[in-house]
């Protein structure tokens, strides 16, 4: 099976949004570069645009990035950001399906063509993603579910796209996770421009 890892972009303290779900400058650096990432893969066009929403990376972050993006085949996520985007409309950024962590179903009529699997438990969802998953890497959106599933010993590896910004307070990259998990040290750190890039391996007693 692949790797579980736990991934979001955050704040030099730990929060993954504000009080209100705002996200400030966190996703700034996704569209300050020259190198567009898609679905596909990063092209280097000069062009000043985003190619229809898509993202905007410096070099050394699109480096990192794309070939993460690239291993992924499953997203699994938390209710609550899937109400926040509604989805993605059903076209998630990266990977073959989604896993939502919900003890409410699918909204009724909401994409039918879309892999979305609505999975009452963070065991349970796990379980699926990696069936769904299969040797590709299942990721785990940080958050309330993230921390969930970190407290079930079920995260392989914890990501951090740490930016240079201080919130004070609002949503925990861990959610309300209370315990004391122990990490290796870092066994990726890349410098983009306004981004750290971090990737620890949870330690495993």
């Amino acid at each position: 099976m692949g790797a579980v890892i736990m991934h979001n972009v955050v704040s030099v303290d730990g929060f993954i949004a504000d009080h209100d779900d705002g996200v400030g400058p966190l996703h700034d650096w996704y569209f300050s570069g020259d190198i567009r990432l898609t679905e596909t893969g990063a092209d280097g066009g000069h062009d000043g645009h985003s190619g229809g929403g898509g993202f905007r990376l410096s070099r050394v972050s699109a480096a990192y990035v794309q070939p993460m993006w690239e291993s992924i085949g499953v997203i699994v996520m938390g209710r609550t950001q899937f109400d926040l985007v509604n989805g993605w409309e059903g076209r998630q950024p990266t990977g073959d399906h989604v896993v939502v962590v919900s003890h409410r179903p699918k909204p009724e009529g909401w994409h039918p063509e879309a892999s979305y699997h609505f999975v009452d438990g963070v065991e349970a969802a796990i379980a699926k993603a990696q069936e769904l998953a299969g040797d590709r890497v299942v990721a785990v959106s940080a958050g309330e579910a993230g921390g969930q599933i970190l407290a079930a010993g079920l995260v392989d590896e914890v990501a951090m796209d740490v930016v240079p910004v201080v919130f004070g307070s609002g949503k925990r990259f861990f959610g309300s996770f209370d315990g004391q998990q122990l990490l290796e040290d870092p066994h990726v750190v890349v410098q983009g421009n306004r981004v750290l890039h971090l990737r620890f391996k949870v330690r495993r007693s």
